[in-house]
């Protein structure tokens, strides 16, 4: 009996410890932990409950098999409930991104993008992939995509110092000098401004002016038989320098104005009153060409007399000489009331400390490089003095006077040449001196920052204003499709945006064929804005687009040959030159290159252009008319077709040409006869009083008093409706 039950102990304590094993198992298979079985021998009954004798190891696998995959499945199933950090799919977003950045956040390409935004208000074809995206536009096109965003942290950038130069603080009177006055020649074109300074300062410079007419600002020093200095600057007359002549006045003391005494005031005249008027700048009349036997003085006194231009004789307290620049007579007396006018006005200026001025003129010189006239206003510039004009500067390497030799220093109202510009800067920027290079560059650092922000912030505005633009668009759209449901809408739309999936910005290559794009080189900055200013009134973008891809100072050179080609457009230099290397690329490539020395026949030569990139005008001529005085039918096959019975009365009617059937004085119909006869006969012209019968279309049915026009197309070459104003 005791046998028994000491048997049975012993079964439910190997029981006990298989139980044990296969925890111990399932917690290796489920959590991956290393285990050994011990290998146990049979014991007492004490050592039974110690280390326990492990079951056969088929049968204890197959037991722990199923416990283990009830144990996995249920780990696998808190996983899955387990709400996982999502890392991947979530889009870091911020405020003003443009395409391509909004691309690259998502790991996507522009394509699916672009495939968004077709559900969206933006039109496609103002989209670029630098084209900045509306924040809720950003939001849904990364929801669309199946993807979370989240803000990014914004850096706030601190404000940035203002470092810019600035003018010196006005001089002790004490240590202010007599300079020599700065005086700008203005007038009407032709009016005989270069001629005077030619005759003042002994040089000819008309000859090497095309067309006679000045095409961009000159400096010179005029040396007085009495020992005074004047400094003349001489601006074009034509109507495309307006710019430049204003631009004379701002750094002048004294504008003489030169009206030709047989033409008067004219159109420039007046500008030119009015330039110094804006300035503040006295004035002194030179009434020019009183050689002329048809000369009048006093008319272009009392002329001038309507623009507030009162002479001393009359009241006034402007000078008025009567000259011959040609002839050269009473050029000393012009000179003389120069030089008593600027004693009066007690021209001094304080030629210590930083240099102070004014460009006048900037060029491009092969040797030299960035070359700039200048007018010093205060301070002396020598060799070695660091210059800011703009957002360029210079350390200066050599200065030259307006005779090309090298001077050493130059003081206040002597116009000079500045060589050692890192680029060119542009006409009428202000010179100002610095400390150091990086003084100067902090300089140019700062005004570059200041442009992009006022750049950007105006580029902001037109986006914005596109955009309502666009919104006012979508919304009216949405308007006509209220009726549908969001399904049938977004049906409409997707079908109706679907081609523009197939012409992308990126993808569009071919140029307008109704596009003129240029390339604009001149020989002086002044010279470039003037064309620059007339290209800017062009209105007629109906016509034909203009585009200007690129312009800029000096010669013709293979990069704008390059640039030519990539735009399918034209070169147009102005008193620049191209080499025959250059000429022979552009031959090669099939590149126009036009080069002119006179403004109007270069802005000529651009119409022309314009002109033959105009599509041909149809235009009709009427060679006769006739009238219809009855109306028949004739039956052909199974077919019965309407016949009118027509007289001549004006021309001929020729079967060759075009006809149209005009009734109550509109156009019902226009095409070719279908037959033409007189008396049963067909016929291919008939002449004025001549009766006929004529059939137009088999549909179209004939009314007495119909008028019938035979007509003939031809071809015309259009012109371009755009008036530049000379």
């Amino acid at each position: 009996m005791n046998r028994g039950l000491l048997l049975r102990f012993e079964n439910l304590v190997q029981l006990r410890g298989a139980c044990w094993q296969l925890r111990v198992l399932s917690s290796r298979e489920v959590f991956g932990a290393q285990w050994k079985p011990v290998q146990l021998s049979a014991r007492p009954v004490g050592s039974l409950l110690l280390h326990p004798q492990l079951w056969p190891k088929h049968r204890l696998i197959n037991a722990a098999l199923p416990q283990c995959r009830h144990l996995a499945t249920k780990e696998e199933t808190k996983k899955k409930r387990k709400k996982i950090p999502l890392t991947r799919g979530e889009v870091e977003i911020r405020p003003k991104m443009t395409v391509e950045e909004l691309a690259q956040a998502m790991g996507k390409d522009i394509d699916h993008i672009y495939e968004v935004l077709l559900y969206t208000d933006i039109n496609l074809d103002s989209v670029e992939p630098d084209s900045i995206l509306r924040e809720d536009h950003i939001k849904m096109i990364v929801q669309k995509s199946g993807m979370k965003y989240k803000s990014a942290k914004l850096k706030e950038e601190k404000e940035r110092k203002n470092t810019d130069a600035v003018k010196r603080p006005p001089a002790d009177p004490a240590v202010l000098t007599p300079r020599p006055p700065v005086v700008t020649i203005l007038g009407h074109v032709d009016h005989g401004k270069t001629t005077l300074l030619d005759s003042l300062r002994k040089t000819q410079v008309v000859s090497t002016e095309a067309g006679g007419i000045t095409q961009h600002i000159g400096a010179f020093i005029v040396h007085m038989p009495s020992g005074e200095k004047i400094t003349f600057l001489d601006t074009p007359g034509h109507a495309a320098f307006s710019a430049m002549r204003a631009r004379g006045t701002n750094v002048t003391d004294i504008v003489i104005l030169v009206v030709a005494a047989e033409d008067g005031v004219m159109e420039q005249t007046i500008e030119s009153i009015q330039h110094a008027k804006n300035a503040g700048v006295p004035l002194i009349l030179a009434i020019n060409k009183c050689d002329k036997p048809e000369a009048d003085p006093e008319r272009v006194k009392k002329e001038l007399l309507a623009h507030d231009v009162v002479c001393e004789e009359f009241g006034g307290d402007v000078q008025a000489v009567n000259i011959s620049a040609l002839k050269g007579e009473n050029l000393m007396v012009l000179a003389e009331a120069t030089v008593a006018l600027a004693e009066m006005l007690e021209l001094k200026a304080d030629a210590t400390g930083l240099v102070e001025g004014t460009i006048i003129e900037s060029r491009k010189d092969k040797g030299k490089g960035p070359l700039t006239t200048a007018i010093i206003q205060r301070g002396t510039l020598r060799k070695g003095c660091v210059l800011v004009a703009g957002k360029t500067w210079a350390k200066v390497r050599f200065l030259f006077n307006e005779n090309g030799k090298a001077v050493d220093a130059a003081p206040p109202g002597i116009p000079v040449e500045i060589m050692g510009w890192k680029e060119s800067p542009s006409a009428g920027d202000e010179i100002l001196e610095v400390e150091s290079e990086q003084r100067a560059q902090e300089v140019v650092a700062w005004r570059t920052y200041v442009e992009q922000q006022e750049k950007m912030k105006k580029d902001l505005e037109d986006i914005e204003a596109k955009q309502k633009e666009h919104r006012l668009e979508y919304e009216k759209k949405q308007q006509k499709l209220a009726h549908l449901t969001w399904r049938q809408r977004k049906a409409v739309m997707y079908k109706a945006n679907k081609h523009l999936m197939f012409s992308r910005p990126k993808e569009r290559t071919e140029m307008d064929e109704n596009t003129l794009s240029l390339v604009v080189k001149g020989d002086v900055d002044g010279s470039v804005e003037a064309i620059l200013n007339i290209l800017d009134s062009y209105d007629c973008e109906d016509e034909c687009k203009l585009d200007i891809v690129y312009f800029g100072m000096g010669d013709i050179s293979e990069n704008d040959i390059t640039l030519a080609e990539a735009f399918n457009g034209v070169i147009f230099g102005f008193s620049v030159k191209a080499n025959e290397s250059i000429k022979k690329l552009a031959d090669k490539k099939g590149i126009k290159i036009k080069l002119h020395n006179i403004i109007y026949k270069l802005i000529e030569d651009l119409k022309d252009e314009l002109n033959s990139r105009l599509p041909p005008a149809v235009v009709e001529t009427t060679i006769g008319e006739a009238s219809v005085l009855d109306t028949f039918s004739v039956t052909v096959g199974k077919n019965k077709i309407p016949v009118a019975g027509c007289r001549v009365h004006k021309g001929l009617l020729d079967r060759k040409m075009k006809f149209k059937l005009i009734r109550n004085r509109d156009v019902i119909w226009k095409g070719c006869l279908s037959s033409l006869k007189h008396h049963k006969d067909d016929v291919q012209v008939i002449k004025t009083g001549m009766d006929c019968g004529l059939s137009l279309d088999k549909n179209l049915e004939f009314s007495i008093g119909d008028e019938i026009i035979c007509y003939e197309e031809k071809k015309v070459q259009q012109t371009t409706s755009w008036d530049p104003g000379f």
